[in-house]
């Protein structure tokens, strides 16, 4: 064969080549149109049957010189890159993605904002157990310099016969001790029926991370006129996560927090698993402010300065710790919750670092 054949069946493939291009950009196209309809009547964007069904016809219609095996390899990899395709567009047409707003959110709770730069402290009991309690640690974070008080008036606990809050007269009473020294409340709704409730006596809703998928509940946050805080799931992936976000931001409620708090895995010497990764990450595809609770991700007083400290440095917007007066007495997560000498001094420590800017 002279060089100038080779040239001739080159220049074939070339133009082949970008026939093919046209022809996959093309179907590229399609794919997207699909994604779209597909979205909008809550459809799966992958379907096994329809896929094998197509791969199943072109190794019929092949005829060669590839053999079947060959044709359903290339076509699997055309299908894997069409479906690729459609998860990233709606990636970007996420309400929580930082596709779809660039800046940061800022979160606003009555003198408290949230994001932007400044970091915020959210500290207090686990529960809300009595009037002296919450008043004795509301007096102790007004003195710190803390804006923002957190306490479980509804609590969902793994075991049925555990402590499950006051109810209506914790919230009650968190509002009675807020109020006194001006500070913000924080505090989980279990109930979509008591969202309404919330907002009488609370500032921001947090949403647990037992119920994170809890989307009837997520509905109702997300019709909320106060800002909500929800915690990442035990075992939920940061995608899950931003969804149950999506959840919230989609019915009209655009003041939401993310808190990591921690996920379940084979370690025993820590509660869960501060998984650190997520802060940035998380800040990277959001524009929805990060926190980190340390108390929850840890489970030990010990480490919760260098903890904290790291989650500021992966860019945390905040930080949230369990703090109680006599802490063994306790009616919920005696062991991880400070004293208020320790928080004083965790605080203290926290600050001298430089790694946290107050607002």
């Amino acid at each position: 064969m002279s060089n100038q054949e080779l040239d001739a069946l080159r220049g074939q493939l070339d133009l082949l080549n970008r026939e093919l291009l046209e022809l996959i950009c093309k179907r590229g196209i399609i794919t997207q149109e699909i994604a779209v309809v597909k979205q909008s009547q809550g459809i799966p964007k992958y379907d096994p049957v329809r896929e094998k069904h197509m791969l199943d016809e072109l190794a019929e219609a092949n005829t060669g010189p590839f053999d079947e095996a060959t044709i359903r390899h290339l076509f699997k990899q055309v299908f894997k890159a069409s479906l690729d395709l459609q998860q990233k567009d709606h990636k970007k047409h996420l309400l929580v993605s930082r596709k779809r707003q660039t800046e940061d959110t800022i979160v606003r709770a009555k003198h408290v904002s949230i994001g932007g730069g400044a970091h915020l402290m959210v500290a207090g009991p686990c529960s809300v157990e009595s009037r002296d309690q919450v008043r004795a640690v509301a007096a102790a974070l007004k003195a710190a310099g803390v804006h923002v008080i957190r306490g479980g008036a509804f609590k969902p606990r793994t075991s049925p016969y555990d402590f499950q809050g006051l109810g209506v007269e914790g919230l009650q009473i968190l509002k009675e001790a807020a109020d006194e020294f001006g500070l913000v409340t924080i505090s989980e709704i279990v109930n979509p029926a008591h969202m309404e409730l919330a907002e009488q006596y609370i500032d921001v809703i947090q949403i647990g991370a037992r119920n994170m998928q809890n989307f009837e509940l997520l509905k109702a946050a997300g019709e909320a006129r106060i800002p909500v805080l929800l915690k990442r799931g035990i075992a939920a992936t940061m995608e899950e996560f931003l969804m149950a976000a999506e959840y919230v931001v989609s019915r009209g409620n655009t003041q939401v927090m993310l808190i990591e708090r921690g996920i379940r895995t084979y370690e025993k010497w820590t509660r869960n698993t501060l998984d650190i990764s997520a802060v940035p990450i998380l800040k990277q595809e959001s524009h929805l402010p990060v926190l980190v609770d340390v108390s929850h991700s840890t489970g030990r007083k010990d480490i919760v300065l260098p903890c904290a400290k790291a989650a500021l440095a992966a860019g945390a917007d905040g930080i949230m710790i369990e703090v109680h007066p006599d802490p063994p007495t306790a009616l919920s997560d005696a062991d991880q919750q400070l004293t208020i000498p320790q928080f004083d001094h965790f605080f203290t420590q926290l600050k001298q670092s430089g790694l946290f800017k107050g607002n």
